[in-house]
């Protein structure tokens, strides 16, 4: 195939829909013949994955990957924030922890260089192996105060060759603003590289913007190479914690009810999309402890930063009302950091998550965990200890969790390399730091099982089928909206 432009899509603000774009347009470039690979050079989400070779990225490069036929690599995410308070996040650089910073220190590091070396050395190993690279920025593009310590948007632009379209959100309002402000607030040679805009979340008739189309061509002095429509029936799995503002926050009546406590600092609540997709179940998420009374199923998620959860949920009542349902019959399951808190207590001596601390847990779990400064990162197989469970995930966590000597409780699975993973109370309490768990049909039936005679509803297809399926629609739906052909005739551009 012909070698194309790496190209880049910039946003003139955050959440402007770059992730889907660039999930979409890897899925294009795989089905007309290409080979192409997702890069993000820093990313900032508490939505991570493992890669196979038991190191971490972000879950948005993880599903660009997916969606272009590869497996996912650091080379395609090298720097990533994880936020475990209001103002410091965990450094994650080449998959591996490398210490906690505030965002003054993460910005204005000695470092920095370091950081941007790095990631220009990702994007050339991976430019060597895919064609073409389809690169994501971050955030807005006309943040000149941070322009000269930017290392993911117009600098990295500049490093690859990339071509860039600016990704603008009409939903929010001011498009007209936002992409001539994004395109005049860039330097000359930065402001050439930008070859075209699409406007993304389009909502109602699109005939209406067909001179809104022309006049921002006019005004911005480059093409609309698209109006994409806003969807609703295209499922692609999202690593902005802005979108489970849309998502349940009550229960329902004829299905199961599965309530997910919303934490603070929950991560990785991409665990809940295939459950929430489940015909048995009504998948909601609750903050307030009245929000757990209509629950049949309660899960304590994943966190970034478990103890500082742990302590808000005492203060709102939560942390009762979770120990109220265990007692009362209902099912309690964690996953990951909602694992820990079950337990007896929660030690972080070292301040791994924040400060240091000696914590009690909810005394759900016979368990006792200690925080500490190793990070298991890895993809497992597993079988249900002692039940009829078996399937896949990933383990992203610093803790180490043991077993109380004597106890009857057992683990919850057995993995692929005979270790156990989590603690299983009895039928209706239980915790296990397998993200990815809730993926598998057969663990999904086993949890289930004593509500089954709520719905007689299944889900019918298989979580791997569905997201190709989704990939596919996904495509299919920018085919209709995009101006392919002008993008591909600027890719293949002798201009560079």
């Amino acid at each position: 195939m012909k070698r194309l432009h790496p190209f880049m899509l910039a946003g003139t603000g955050s959440d402007v829909g770059k992730s889907v774009l660039a999930t979409g347009l890897c899925r294009i470039l795989l089905q007309d013949g290409y080979h192409p690979a997702p890069f993000k050079a820093q990313n900032m989400s508490l939505n991570s994955y493992a890669t196979p070779d038991g190191l971490e990225i972000g879950r948005a490069q993880a599903v660009q990957a997916e969606a272009a036929g590869i497996p996912c690599h650091t080379d395609m995410n090298p720097v990533l924030l994880k936020p475990n308070s209001d103002q410091a996040s965990q450094l994650v650089l080449h998959g591996r922890p490398a210490g906690n910073h505030t965002a003054y220190e993460y910005f204005h590091a000695s470092g920095r260089a370091g950081l941007r070396r790095a990631a220009c050395e990702a994007f050339d190993r991976l430019s060597r192996r895919y064609n073409p690279i389809v690169m994501e920025g971050a955030g807005s593009i006309a943040e000149i105060n941070l322009r000269d310590m930017d290392i993911v948007n117009m600098p990295m632009a500049r490093h690859a060759g990339a071509d860039v379209f600016l990704v603008a959100d009409i939903e929010r309002g001011g498009v007209f603003a936002s992409a001539y402000g994004s395109i005049m607030l860039q330097r000359p040679e930065d402001r050439g590289r930008i070859k075209g805009i699409i406007v993304n979340k389009f909502r109602g008739d699109l005939r209406l913007f067909r001179s809104g189309v022309q006049m921002m061509e006019e005004v911005c002095g480059v093409p609309v190479l698209g109006v994409v429509p806003y969807f609703h029936d295209i499922r692609i799995e999202e690593e902005d914690a802005m979108e489970l503002a849309a998502k349940a926050s009550s229960p329902c009546g004829g299905k199961t009810n599965v309530a997910v406590v919303k934490l603070r600092h929950l991560s990785n609540f991409t665990d809940f999309d295939c459950l929430e997709r489940d015909g048995r179940v009504h998948l909601y998420y609750a903050d307030s402890a009245e929000g757990l009374d209509g629950a049949d199923i309660i899960i304590l998620p994943g966190s970034k930063n478990t103890a500082d959860d742990l302590e808000h949920l005492r203060r709102n009542g939560m942390a009762r009302a979770v120990v109220r349902a265990r007692h009362e019959g209902k099912t309690v399951l964690g996953i990951c950091g909602g694992y820990q808190m079950m337990g007896m207590e929660i030690a972080d001596p070292e301040g791994v998550e924040g400060r240091p601390c000696r914590e009690a847990g909810l005394g759900l779990l016979p368990v006792r965990t200690v925080i500490g400064p190793e990070k298991t990162t890895r993809q497992v197989a597993f079988r249900g200890y002692g039940f009829a469970a078996h399937g896949r995930g990933y383990e992203i966590h610093m803790g180490r969790t043991s077993l109380d000597i004597g106890t009857p409780a057992s683990p919850l699975a057995r993995l692929d390399d005979g270790s156990c993973d989590g603690c299983l109370a009895d039928r209706k309490c239980m915790g296990t730091y397998l993200h990815g768990i809730l993926d598998n049909p057969s663990f999904v039936d086993f949890l289930l099982e004593p509500y089954r005679g709520k719905t007689q509803a299944r889900r019918e297809e298989g979580h791997a089928a569905f997201k190709e399926r989704q990939y596919d629609l996904l495509a299919a739906h920018l085919r209709r909206h995009l101006d392919l052909e002008g993008i591909y005739r600027i890719l293949a551009s002798e201009e560079g």
